[in-house]
């Protein structure tokens, strides 16, 4: 977004506007902390009319974030997101970049609205052109930072609240592994600073995110641990839950967040991946992580329609479990020239 195009953007948030805040679907720490920032400084100003719909549910252990009660799922409150989407006149997207990552009925609403100015604030890479406004950085290791920088350039960084903060954090924290990712910089820890010097408990989100398993939850990341498989000579690791796994170990969304790291932390592993069953969408879903300079990106959007950042990306496979797998295996031995690389 260059300059010229904030100040367009600042004169057009000058008049009242219908706002509405949209994150991907299955929403995380980022998306959901991007979000429920942008909305507070919007309610705070008392001036525009804000929401903020969500393709759908989200996970128990970001339930606690402040303003999350204000959320309204798409998915479970069909008719009321529409009639906000279809009277928006500013429809900010944050944390994705391609509107079929809100799923294909949200999508189709935010594509029928032809009035809305559209606004995108994200750092992932390949960012297709439905925005006005595009505030992109893929070198940025989250949207929440990529949000206090684009509050900072509109001259609205003292406008961040202690509660506003304690969202940005979260998903600073979240996406950049706490802090361990290599896109976490010098200028990431200066924002980070300047968020716990606006008070937030830092270590108290850090519990309520990592630190509150469940029985089953645990139970579960068993399970995920006996099915960890470690192909030595390509580097490479993967583990697979059955929907029946699942479902034995009573699952709910977001259980199996952070899973993917398990083989990643094994010595000498830089290629990890987990295969999650869904029966009732009719695929699987793909987590893929790496070190150093293998691009998992490229190979989601390769192979599994799919797609994120260099060293942390996503997809889904419409092959049966066993068979995915199997296609894996083949595509990482055609892989080994670049793995023995890295």
């Amino acid at each position: 977004m260059t300059k010229e195009e904030i100040q367009e953007l600042k004169e057009l948030l000058e008049t009242k506007q219908k706002i509405v805040l949209v994150p991907h679907r299955n929403p995380d720490g980022d998306a959901l902390g991007s979000t429920l920032a942008l909305y507070q400084y919007f309610k705070n100003q008392n001036f525009h009319e804000v929401a903020l719909v969500s393709p759908n549910n989200y996970p128990d252990f970001l339930k606690w974030m402040p303003f999350q009660d204000e959320i309204i799922d798409f998915q479970n409150d069909t008719e009321h997101a529409k009639a906000l989407i279809k009277d928006a006149s500013i429809i900010f997207t944050l944390d994705f970049n391609a509107l079929n990552r809100v799923g294909w009925d949200m999508q189709y609403e935010l594509q029928g609205n032809k009035k809305a100015t559209f606004v995108m604030i994200d750092h992932h890479q390949a960012p297709s052109d439905y925005a006005k406004f595009m505030y992109s950085d893929t070198t940025i290791g989250s949207t929440c930072q990529l949000l206090y920088m684009w509050l900072e350039q509109l001259g609205e960084k003292e406008s961040i609240t202690k509660a506003m903060a304690t969202c940005l954090y979260t998903g600073i924290m979240t996406d950049s592994g706490s802090f361990r990712f290599p896109s976490t910089s010098s200028l990431t820890h200066r924002i980070v600073a300047h968020l716990i010097d606006l008070g937030i408990d830092n270590a108290a989100i850090h519990n309520a995110v990592y630190d509150q398993n469940s029985e089953d939850r645990l139970r579960l990341q068993g399970v995920a641990l006996q099915n960890l498989n470690v192909l030595k000579e390509y580097k490479t690791a993967y583990i697979t839950l059955s929907e029946e796994e699942l479902k034995a170990n009573h699952f709910k969304k977001g259980d199996t967040e952070g899973f993917v790291n398990f083989g990643l932390s094994v010595k000498g592993i830089i290629f990890a991946a987990i295969f999650i069953e869904n029966k009732d969408d009719g695929i699987i879903k793909i987590s893929l992580r790496s070190k150093g300079d293998f691009n998992v990106n490229e190979f989601a959007r390769a192979h599994f329609q799919g797609g994120g950042h260099n060293n942390a990306a996503g997809g889904k496979s419409d092959l049966p479990l066993d068979e995915t797998v199997i296609n894996f295996v083949k595509l990482v031995t055609e892989y080994k020239e670049k793995l023995d690389a890295c």
